[in-house]
């Protein structure tokens, strides 16, 4: 996008203050002194618990989104501040499945929601499950954040920008020994027999009262061939239950006389007033939202939206709430290789964690913004001070004599040969929504990451979540700051969470304990 003449002033007088030490110097010392101020951590109750949950968005991912971010606002884009990078806690979180080295989104969900890791495409189950295997499900359940919260009194939501019984939200609800069960049409006969349900069904009967659900994923609801509201004459986004039920009509049924509204679509979510309603459901697409980009404004809510309605009906509750939100769609982005499509979803829940916090304040709640894991997505090249997060970089390859764009992928259906050769990106528009970037490995789809990835926190408790941890123990701070699930002794001496009089045994002597009791 072409910068305005006011844009460009501002960019060159910014590079002339950069030559100066003291412009350094003095950004440095401001930093330091903000953080002198809070050094005394926040160890009050926290009412309220977020969890924003950027599904994909490793390290790489948050520093490229920061960037877009800056040049979307006509800045060079590395000196800007996302929301996440304002927050006074970082660490790092080590994702691994119990039986995956590079992880998935399911055993990473039910390690960040439930607090136990647990093996790749199981949710909401222990690792002595096994994927795909219906009679490992009864005796290995594992309960959420979401339902701890939930059975101490508070309000609890869910938002997505994938189905809402996708991988990520359906850990904080289902039981379930393979993700892809999303309806009933999606299981094997076996599991069926067997007696497992199914992920959509478990949403509505395992925990009946979540007060607000809101994402994609309307066909798994609706009985085989419904054809669907908003796309009747598309076969592909009819209902794919075989049981006949209509989980949207039982869900509305129930709600009758609890101030209870179902929506589809953006309007009709504006139209509801936080103020008088104690239950939501918002289904806004058969499957996942679309991307951002791709959005239409006038039908299709935005996350930002979403997430502002959710803490509005939310907040009523004088015992708080808990809030899952899910940018799901990064992820999505970057197995496709459309790196242009991911950043914006990311950039996008960046403005949600805005928003959120314009809704709330960190002296009662406890924000936490991480990843599940990460993906094989970088960018390099020795670009120039505020190049295009998208552009080339400033040289040709001294290998085959071609240009690059900066964004590349390990692996993944970015790769293309022209006559036994790399593709010349030069002869291609690489700015487009949905070009996928140059990948080194072909792949349909490309691959997560196994990397560490961030965990931003604010509010009570927030320094809890400190250096690098497992990633099972997330929930466990989150819990202990709201005082709900175990370690609650420390919460009935008033309003400060004090520490735990337990002393912590080492890594080392759990381990041997382990050897010594198998």
């Amino acid at each position: 996008e072409k910068m305005t003449f006011i844009q460009q002033n501002v960019l060159l007088c910014l590079a002339e203050q950069e030559k100066d030490p003291v412009f350094w110097n003095s950004w440095a010392q401001r930093t330091l002194k903000n953080a002198m101020n809070t050094q005394e951590p926040n160890k009050n109750v926290a009412k309220n618990l977020i969890l924003f949950l950027g599904d994909g968005m490793g390290v790489p991912t948050v520093t490229a989104a920061r960037i877009l971010k800056g040049q979307l606002s006509g800045q060079y884009g590395e000196e800007v501040q996302l929301e996440m990078d304002k927050f006074p806690y970082v660490s790092l979180s080590k994702t691994y499945n119990t039986n995956a080295q590079v992880p998935d989104s399911a055993g990473t969900a039910t390690a960040y929601l439930c607090g136990v890791k647990a093996n790749e495409g199981t949710v909401g189950v222990s690792a002595a499950a096994v994927r795909g295997q219906c009679n490992t499900t009864q005796g290995n359940e594992v309960t959420s954040i979401l339902k701890w919260a939930k059975d101490a009194g508070k309000s609890v939501g869910i938002v997505t920008t994938t189905r809402v019984n996708h991988a990520t939200p359906s850990a904080a609800y289902a039981h379930c020994v393979d993700r892809d069960w999303y309806s009933d049409g999606e299981m094997p006969a076996e599991a069926l027999q067997d007696g497992c349900k199914d992920i959509a069904r478990q949403l509505m009967e395992n925990i009946p009262d979540i007060n607000v659900i809101m994402g994609g994923g309307r066909k798994y609801m609706l009985p085989k061939n419904t054809s669907d509201v908003e796309y009747p004459e598309e076969k592909k986004h009819s209902g794919t239950r075989k049981d006949g039920r209509n989980l949207i009509q039982e869900w509305i049924d129930r709600r009758k006389d609890k101030k209870g509204y179902y929506v589809w679509n953006k309007q009709e979510l504006l139209s509801v007033n936080p103020s008088t309603a104690d239950y939501l459901l918002g289904l806004f697409e058969p499957g996942d939202l679309t991307y951002d980009l791709d959005r239409d404004r006038s039908t299709d809510p935005s996350l930002t939206e979403m997430v502002e309605v959710a803490i509005k009906i939310l907040r009523k509750n004088p015992e708080g709430f808990y809030l899952l939100v899910e940018g799901g769609r990064i992820d999505h982005g970057h197995h496709e290789g459309k790196a242009k499509q991911a950043l914006h979803e990311a950039v996008e829940m960046d403005r949600a964690i805005g928003r959120a916090g314009l809704l709330t304040s960190a002296h009662d709640t406890l924000t936490v913004v991480t990843a599940d894991h990460s993906h094989v997505f970088n960018f390099g090249g020795y670009t120039m001070r505020g190049n295009s997060i998208f552009g080339l970089a400033p040289m040709v390859s001294d290998v085959d004599q071609k240009p690059f764009t900066s964004i590349l992928y390990g692996n993944g259906p970015g790769f293309k040969l022209v006559n036994g050769s790399r593709v010349n990106v030069s002869t291609v528009d690489y700015q487009q929504n949905d070009y996928q970037a140059q990948a080194a490995v072909p792949l349909r789809m490309e691959t997560h990451g196994g990397e560490d990835v961030a965990v931003f926190a604010k509010g009570p408790m927030a320094h809890l979540l400190h250096g690098v941890q497992e990633q099972n123990y997330i929930p466990h701070v989150m819990a202990y700051a709201a005082c709900v699930g175990q370690n609650k002794a420390h919460c009935r001496s008033g309003n400060s969470a004090t520490s735990i009089a337990i002393a912590p045994p080492s890594l080392a002597l759990i381990i041997t304990a382990t050897w010594l009791l198998c």
